[in-house]
């Protein structure tokens, strides 16, 4: 087979990869082998491959290539997330390109745009991820928005409403007025920013008077219901009792007492608007104050704007302090600092809105998991750091706002018979609701006409956290064979970021539904951030195009790249740079299985030499190994990977094949080249899962292998006793080998050219390698000695002193010139500094350390000189 003088993972990668595909290596049933299995955290439908996608799954592909050479039954199940809000909003802007109105379609006619949008572009991201070289089990793949994986969502609605832990309640709500619809508090991120905050009168009822109020959002005056102070507020004594009048509704409102009102904030009076602020509603329950809410949906003023209806928030904010101040009631603005509330998914601020919404009780449910978590540790979170961010979600976890206004979800399976709040049924078909309608109101002539289904779909969340069991039907059908065998899975590769939102949640169906633990370890990634530490966004341009640097690094270097650099929940700085040194490695693997593979061989004796160097070389990758398999215990693949390097890249290369390396046209005995052909698949197992393409490249141009030999299915290493002993016997060999180089180097020595060598073994340092250093010295012979050499150059390694006799070995001619050069420069040098040091007024003024720093030019100028004339009367 003809081996390509250079690496090409163009050439490569494609070919490898449907090569894997068409013999199924991939797919996964139940055997009798030990089950592997990760679940990939499923991308959002509407995305497409960027850096934090990379990093998380070549993590998972590392550990499931690894698990699949270990012999484990590997299954990775990947699929994608149906993002009710982000795809609706794709959907939504889609129509609007083609003049279609979302609120002119009945649901099913939205239905079928989505279902159409999603068919083009959902599939995107599972095959961008082919191209990184994921082996996922293709034939798994599943999306949130399947039927088999809706029914398992109806079903657990409807048991969880059953057990109680679902109820309908009127609640303050996160809304997004642009998705136009709830979010659960984990969804809003608090951004800081800097605000105006207004000081307005408002009259009191009866009297000249005024009280001031401050607010960030005087449009919300509109929908004020009280006036509130702090009942041990002194200032305000004189108030208590009275009423305000509103400015332009001039609606009159009691001034309330309650210990809430921050005597410090503002005036110490707080407007009251129990419809648009959190804090507000819980004072209006207690006063039982009324609630005016003046927002539409879409954050527009309803008909309690009064002239500015119809207006947006921001622009009726704006518009009514300037009424307020024509009014002569802005007493007036200063600037504040504070934290907003914003959709993590649209970026709209957010309002707080009253509604109906569906919640589902977390206390109870949450139990067990904070318990397998924290207390029995059958879930272990890596970095363990994160523990405590878990602890203090799960200890202060809120029932979960699991209903969305959205289109694009599955459709809550409660059904209302009649008008009033509790005329509804909860089941999962129509025909089921039907029954228990009937049943419910002892109504027998009901029909399917007479149910209206409710109007919400679920919060996407509500279907992802059953992923593990889902992908494996095991809520539908909860004894089957894949659940069985694949549940509970393994590892959990996934970003802190939805440690809350996804992976509790997780854990907390696992032990609802099956009573275990879902995973057993739970690997959190860091961000990938630039070399400025900012945030990979396409907002701020700096994330490059992932399949570009695939294309121009190779999926292998890539990889490397971004895993050299890539320690367990903490954030990856990249660089491209790293891709380029994971292409620069790759080349270098490639180039050394090309040196051994052009050597001849022939059935002549081994030499020592290679027979130690071959006993060397596998001390070291046994305790490579080692290391290996403890970084991977601990989730540290970025140390696993760098430990492969070193061996592969110095042990390997650097010096195992310089010590085997036959003779200039020589061959090389057939038992070394056996024993590093061995070595070399070895390295390539281990280096797999890395950098799956070019090892299995590699791996296939060393002989014909059938499809059961390929790499991909080989065999792990076996770890095997460590000579410790051997290893540091050849760091210090090696560090002889390093002194006669330098002389060599320092004196000219061609390396074609064998040279004497003595020792004086102080150290009582093993002979075992003295074959290797005379090889790659090029010694005539290692002899030992018991007094110094006369004449010869000389180096220590500890108390050890090496020779090499000048005579014969230097070209004296050359050694004299080069000395006599050195000399000349040196003394022309101490001429200058001395002349400075003879200026009486340089000495004088100069300051101190200055003239310090020259004495020792001078000191080290005149020692060097000795030593150069030394050297040369030697020669002489």
């Amino acid at each position: 087979m003809q081996i390509p003088s250079k690496y090409d993972a163009s050439q490569v990668e494609d070919k490898w990869y449907d090569y894997w595909m068409k013999q199924n290596y991939f797919h996964s049933e139940p055997d009798e082998r030990e089950p592997y299995t990760i679940v990939i955290p499923p991308p959002n439908v509407t995305g497409v491959l960027h850096m934090g996608h990379m990093l998380n799954n070549t993590i998972q592909d590392v550990l499931i290539r690894r698990a699949r050479l270990q012999g484990k039954n590997a299954c990775w199940v990947p699929g994608t997330d149906h993002a009710s809000i982000a795809t609706e909003a794709k959907v939504v802007a889609k129509l609007k390109e083609h003049g279609i109105n979302k609120n002119d379609l009945s649901r099913d006619e939205f239905l079928k745009h989505a279902w159409d949008w999603t068919h083009e572009y959902g599939g995107v991201i599972l095959e961008q991820l082919k191209k990184l070289g994921c082996s996922c089990d293709w034939d798994r793949t599943k999306f949130t928005m399947d039927d088999d994986m809706s029914e398992s969502v109806i079903k657990v609605f409807v048991d969880l409403y059953e057990k109680g832990l679902i109820y309908r309640g009127y609640r303050m709500v996160n809304w997004d007025p642009e998705a136009k619809t709830t979010l659960s508090d984990e969804e809003v991120n608090h951004i800081e920013r800097t605000d105006k905050l207004y000081y307005v009168k408002y009259r009191i009822e009866g009297e000249d008077g005024f009280v001031t109020i401050a607010t960030t959002r005087p449009e919300t005056i509109l929908g004020d219901t009280a006036v509130c102070i702090n009942p041990n507020d002194e200032r305000f004594t004189d108030l208590k009792g009275k009423n305000a009048i509103v400015p332009i509704c001039n609606r009159i409102i009691p001034i309330i007492e309650d210990d809430y009102v921050d005597i410090e904030f503002g005036t110490g009076c707080l407007k009251v608007t129990p419809a648009h602020d959190v804090n507000d509603k819980e004072i209006g329950d207690r006063h039982n104050l009324e609630i005016i809410d003046i927002l539409n949906e879409d954050a527009s003023l309803n008909s309690y704007g009064l002239h500015h209806e119809g207006k947006d928030r921001v622009v009726a904010r704006k518009d009514v302090a300037k009424e307020l101040e024509n009014m002569g009631i802005l007493v007036k603005t200063e600037d504040i600092t504070h934290k907003v509330g914003t959709s993590e998914r649209t970026h709209a601020v957010i309002e707080p809105r009253l509604s109906d919404q569906w919640f589902l009780k977390m206390e109870e449910l949450a139990k067990p998991a904070l318990k397998s978590v924290l207390e029995d540790r059958d879930i272990r979170l890596f970095p363990k750091k994160f523990e405590n961010t878990y602890r203090h979600w799960m200890e202060n976890v809120r029932d979960w706002n699991i209903s969305r206004q959205l289109l694009w979800g599955q459709q809550i399976p409660a059904y209302y018979y009649g008008e009033g709040k509790n005329d509804f049924v909860v089941a999962e078909t129509i025909e089921q609701a039907l029954e228990k309608a009937k049943e419910k109101t002892n109504n027998t002539i009901l029909t399917n006409n007479d149910l209206r289904q409710e109007t919400d779909a679920l919060d996407t969340w509500f279907s992802s956290w059953l992923w593990p069991m889902s992908v494996f039907d095991g809520i539908r059908n909860p004894e089957n064979e894949d659940i069985k065998y694949y549940y509970p899975t393994n590892d959990l590769v996934t970003g802190p970021d939805i440690l809350f939102f996804w992976v509790a949640r997780m854990i907390v169906a696992g032990y609802e539904y099956k009573n275990e633990k879902p995973f057993e370890n739970v690997y959190l990634t860091g961000l990938v951030r630039d070399k400025q530490r900012r945030k990979m966004s396409k907002s701020l341009g700096n994330s490059p195009d992932a399949l570009k640097l695939i294309e121009t690094y190779g999926a292998d270097g890539v990889r490397v790249g971004l895993l050299l650099s890539s320690a367990a929940g903490n954030d990856l700085m990249f660089d491209e740079a790293l891709c380029n040194q994971g292409k620069g490695f790759a080349n270098k693997v490639w180039n050394a299985f090309r040196l051994i593979n052009g050597w001849e061989v022939s059935d002549i004796n081994q030499p020592e030499s290679s027979k130690t160097a071959i006993d060397w070389f596998e001390a070291k990758f046994q305790k490579a190994l080692t290391e290996i398999e403890d970084h991977f215990s601990k989730y540290r693949l970025s140390d696993a990977l760098m430990a492969m390097y070193k061996l592969i890249y110095d042990d390997f290369c650097g010096w195992f094949l310089e010590m085997i390396k036959p003779a200039y046209q020589q061959p090389i005995d057939k038992k070394t080249y056996d024993a590093a052909i061995s070595i070399l698949e070895n390295n390539l197992k281990i280096l797999h899962p890395f950098m799956p393409f070019l090892t299995e490249e590699i791996w296939q141009h060393i002989t014909e292998r059938t499809p059961k030999e390929a790499l991909i299915v080989a065999q792990w290493p076996e770890s095997k006793r460590v000579n410790n002993t051997l290893i540091s016997e050849f760091d210090f060999a090696s560090e002889v080998i390093s002194g006669i180089r330098t002389i060599r180097k320092q004196k000219n020595i061609a390396f074609k050219d064998p040279i004497g060598f003595s020792v004086i073994n102080n150290e009582k340092s093993s002979k075992t390698f003295d074959a290797i250093i005379a090889k790659l010295g090029n010694l005539e012979v290692v002899d030992y000695v018991s007094e110094a050499v006369e004449g010869a150059l000389t180096f220590r390694v500890k108390s050890n002193e090496y020779f090499v006799p000048m005579a014969g070995n230097i070209d004296v001619e050359a050694e004299v010139k080069k000395l006599t050069e050195e000399l000349n420069y040196t003394e022309g040098f101490l001429k200058s500094v001395q002349k400075k040091l003879s200026n009486e007024r340089f000495v004088a003024g100069a300051p101190e350390q200055v003239v310090a720093s020259e004495k020792k030019k001078e000191a080290d100028a005149l020692a060097k000189i000795e030593t150069l004339k030394t050297s040369l009367a030697s020669l002489n």
